[in-house]
């Protein structure tokens, strides 16, 4: 913020003229435009590169470089085409969302009125410079950090900035006054007039301007890589070890046996190949664009593939609260009345709220638009319900008299003429309105004398609504004669013996999803916690009433955190402190990046939200970032990995269900590649060991990599969620792909797969025919891995409680697979290819029965165990 040296020189220079044109232009030059900095789109060629950044493209990358020395040229083109394949489809991915979130950025180009050479004109906001006199009326939004030299009734909306819903009251700010009275006196950039006019001279621009500031902790915030890719590079670290352990076990045992040395290592070489499931980047990659897709369709546009998984790993929802969880918008959300009062008198009341107010309603797109300040607007929208519209009353009650609100007498009215008569309305704060009443309305239109009693009453309700985070609003009325129109009336002539009508309470409103989106986070044990620049009493209100704490609490803060306290907690205080905080209110944009930081240094995985400049550092920093695509600032989203196109809390959950999808689609799919390669491992060790002939040659196992592997596990990345993924906790920050289940579920499979295909070895073995013995255990090994397919679909569930035909994308790719098998070792000349003699009908229907043991067995296993596991 700049310093009052700094702004009285400004202000010296031409606080009412302006500058010139020509000192325009040679600022502009020299300070460059008002707009906040923009780094470039990385070029095409680093998107593609930032895709082998991981473990588990360079263990493809290995994999293409031993089928090139096993002379293998086609398996290694394969390989390539897949890893070419995944980078391109990744990096189009990101380029497109680039592209998206560019044409939201050009939505909101603002303009400003500045006095040049002596005169106003509109021009860009981008081309104010220091120094520019901005002029300030209902309904702009503010072209830059600006001190006040003249404010008239000046209220601003910061929600953005600040996250606080209601304006906030500006004026003229006298020299030394202390920080907070300082910020009364300045106008920031981005933020809106709701109320009066005013006149400021330009302090700062650009990067310098408070937005600026927040921006500048983009720089500072880092997420980190993903959980996905943590979990993906441990897979492949793990594989790398395991590729190393195989070659030499394999080339050491072989060469014990006198096999001969260039045999094992092209065995042992091949073996290492086949154990890499080549296909689990393109199945990653098919899931999360899958996922991205439906998102899209959901209204999330994703900007980062792996945003979505990650999502769906949230054990803690930190969300803004105003324009996300809330409204952002002041409604009305009770009328109250003197003895209940009734339809005539809730009718008296809403025109005469309506009548005392100077803003309006315009047609928008999704519903009437409010011009001018919001509590008005809300009353404008409330009466409205009752058919009481402000063009009409200006058409047959026009105005008399206003007698604007100000600060210090905190009520407004109006006189209009009424027929032959006359009629003040006025409205305000109830401890400056009801003093000035004499009586209160019945509900047949007579009137009575407005005694202590009633008063108290009145008092206490006021007290008991604002308790509750309502703003809170009285209404009253008075006759008055024909002849004021020509009288010259002042504030107290008009605003005595009032008739009280009632209080209005308003408030910004929660989102009618909310409640319930919030609900279905804590049936999936996530934790949603509120952070806020509004008051703790706000907050805490409205987290109650959307479920965030208790219904009732000790006291009206219990369970809410503020600023001033994180001021005095160090690091590892605080995070201690967010095991019982769920709501975090007066904070600031380093205060809510703290917040971020001490949640993820428990371990835990963050997903952050919010729309405005306030929350973008934060929601840069936490592992997810979620930006509102509608309210949210070019900030915000350029900081987010996933931008909500309709502002709903629910999205999000929704895309928490489609992130946890998308996870036990890969690890199905991972499952599927790693037992089938786990028996092929298993086949050629158990066979070296016992000293039988090498049951597998090298374009066997790649054969089984490429055709086999790939194209099923693809089909397992499109299985639909279970209905209940969003009932079961989310996995631990660190846990991994392969948890124990998973590790029993692969050694189930992969033995049951290695001994059925060593038992189809040794059957065709009888006759000491090894060339018909590979025939029948390369048939077996092919068919059991594609059947396990059907098993690899659930943890819990059989392949017919999830529906025969509910994934056909998998049953007509299985049936493909097996098929071409079928062919390419039925036919001499193919099955020549792989240096077999071909199968005969009575052979391929012992291959089928030994096949559908394992899958048999395993879905056997399902019902036996009862395991309630929705996945």
């Amino acid at each position: 913020m700049p310093g009052p040296g700094d702004a009285r020189q400004l202000i010296a220079q031409a606080p009412f003229a302006g500058l010139s044109s020509a000192e325009a232009q040679a600022r502009l030059a020299a300070e460059g435009a008002n707009r906040l900095e923009e780094r470039p789109p990385p070029p095409a060629w680093r998107l593609f590169a930032r895709q082998f950044e991981s473990a588990m493209m360079w263990v493809l990358l290995g994999a293409v470089a031993l089928s090139l020395v096993l002379g293998d040229w086609v398996e290694a083109a394969a390989i390539a085409a897949i890893v070419i394949l995944n980078a391109s489809v990744a990096a189009l991915q990101e380029g497109r969302a680039e592209a998206a979130l560019s044409a939201l950025r050009a939505l909101a180009a603002p303009r400003a009125t500045v006095v040049r050479d002596g005169r106003p004109v509109v021009i860009p906001a981008s081309d104010v410079v220091r120094g520019d006199l901005l002029l300030l009326e209902a309904g702009d939004v503010v072209g830059a950090d600006a001190r006040l030299v003249e404010a008239a009734s000046l209220e601003a909306n910061e929600a953005l900035l600040t996250g606080e819903s209601l304006p906030v009251s500006k004026r003229m700010v006298p020299e030394g006054a202390v920080v907070a009275d300082e910020r009364a006196g300045i106008v920031f950039a981005g933020t809106s007039v709701t109320r009066g006019q005013g006149r400021a001279v330009v302090t700062a621009t650009g990067m310098a301007t408070e937005f600026g500031r927040i921006a500048g902790l983009l720089e500072e915030a880092d997420a980190g890589t993903t959980p996905l890719q943590q979990r993906l590079d441990r897979v492949s670290q793990r594989l790398i070890v395991l590729c190393g352990g195989i070659v030499i076990v394999i080339l050491g045992l072989g060469l014990l046996r006198g096999e001969g040395a260039l045999d094992m290592i092209l065995a042992a070489l091949s073996l290492a190949v086949a154990a890499v499931p080549e296909g689990l980047p393109t199945v990653v990659t098919l899931a999360l664009a899958i996922g991205v897709q439906r998102m899209a369709r959901r209204r999330a546009l994703v900007r980062h593939l792996a945003a979505v998984e990650t999502l769906g790993a949230a054990q803690v929802i930190a969300s803004d609260k105003t324009g996300t969880l809330t409204t952002g918008e002041l409604r009305v959300r009770s009328i109250w009345m003197p003895e209940g009062g009734g339809s005539v008198v809730r009718r008296r009341l809403r025109h005469a709220a309506a009548a005392c107010c100077d803003a309006d309603l315009r047609p928008g797109d999704e519903g009437p638009v409010i011009v001018g300040d919001p509590t008005e607007g809300a009353l404008l929208l409330d009466a409205a319900e009752e058919g009481v519209s402000r063009p009409e009353i200006e058409m047959t009650e026009p105005r008399l008299l206003v007698i604007p609100f100000d600060s210090e007498r905190k009520r407004m009215a109006i006189v209009r003429r009424a027929g032959s008569a006359a009629a003040g309305f006025v409205k305000g704060a109830p401890e400056m309105v009801l003093p000035r009443c004499a009586s209160l309305l019945h509900e047949d239109g007579s009137s009575a004398a407005l005694d202590e009693a009633g008063r108290v009453t009145i008092l206490d309700t006021t007290r008991r609504m604002a308790a509750g985070a309502l703003r809170v609003l009285a209404v009253a009325e008075r006759s008055l004669p024909a002849s004021v129109a020509t009288q010259r009336l002042d504030a107290d002539a008009v605003e005595r013996d009032l008739t009280f009508l009632g209080l209005v309470a308003l408030a910004d409103t929660p989102r009618p999803d909310a409640r319930e989106a919030v609900a279905r986070c804590a049936a999936a044990s996530i934790r949603v916690v509120m952070i806020t620049g509004d008051h703790p009493v706000t907050a805490a209100a409205i987290a109650r009433e959307l479920g965030i704490l208790p219904a009732r609490g000790p006291d009206a803060v219990a369970g809410v955190l503020d600023g001033h306290a994180l001021d005095a907690m160090g690091d590892a205080e605080l995070a201690t402190a967010t095991e019982r905080t769920s709501v975090y209110a007066r904070v600031t944009p380093a205060h809510k990046l703290r917040i971020v930081r001490a949640l993820k240094r428990r371990g835990l995985v963050v997903a952050m939200t919010g729309d405005g400049v306030n929350d973008a550092p934060a929601i840069r920093e936490a592992s997810v970032g979620i930006a509102m695509g509608r309210a949210g600032t070019e900030v915000t989203r350029q900081a987010a990995d996933i931008v909500i196109t309709d502002d709903h809390f629910a999205t999000i959950v929704n895309a928490v269900e489609e992130g946890r999808r998308i996870f036990d689609n890969i690890q199905r799919a991972l499952l599927y590649l790693l037992a089938g390669n786990l028996g092929e491992v298993l086949v050629m060790l158990a066979a070296v060991l016992v000293g039988w002939p090498v049951p597998l040659l090298p374009v066997h196992l790649l054969w089984v990599n490429f055709a086999t592997d790939g194209f099923p596990a693809l089909a397992l990345a499109t299985e639909r969620a279970h209905p209940h993924a969003l009932r079961r906790p989310p996995r631990l920050a660190d846990a991994g792909f392969t948890d124990p289940p998973f590790l029993r579920r692969l050694g189930l499979a992969g033995g049951l797969i290695a001994l059925v295909s060593l038992l189809g070895f040794r059957i065709g073995f009888r006759d000491g025919d090894a060339e018909a013995a590979r025939a029948l255990g390369f048939a077996v090994l092919v068919t059991s891995h594609i059947a396990w397919a059907f098993a690899a679909r659930s943890r819990s569930r059989t392949h017919f409680g999830l529906g025969a035909f509910s994934n056909l994308r998998l049953l007509l790719v299985l049936a493909a697979t097996f098929g071409v098998q079928v062919l390419l070792q039925s036919h001499p000349a193919t099955a020549a290819l792989f240096g077999l003699p071909p199968l005969s009908p009575g052979r391929w229907g012992l291959a089928l029965a030994l096949g559908l043991v394992p899958v048999t067995v395993i879905e056997l296993t399902k019902l036996a165990s009862g395991d309630p596991d929705p996945r």
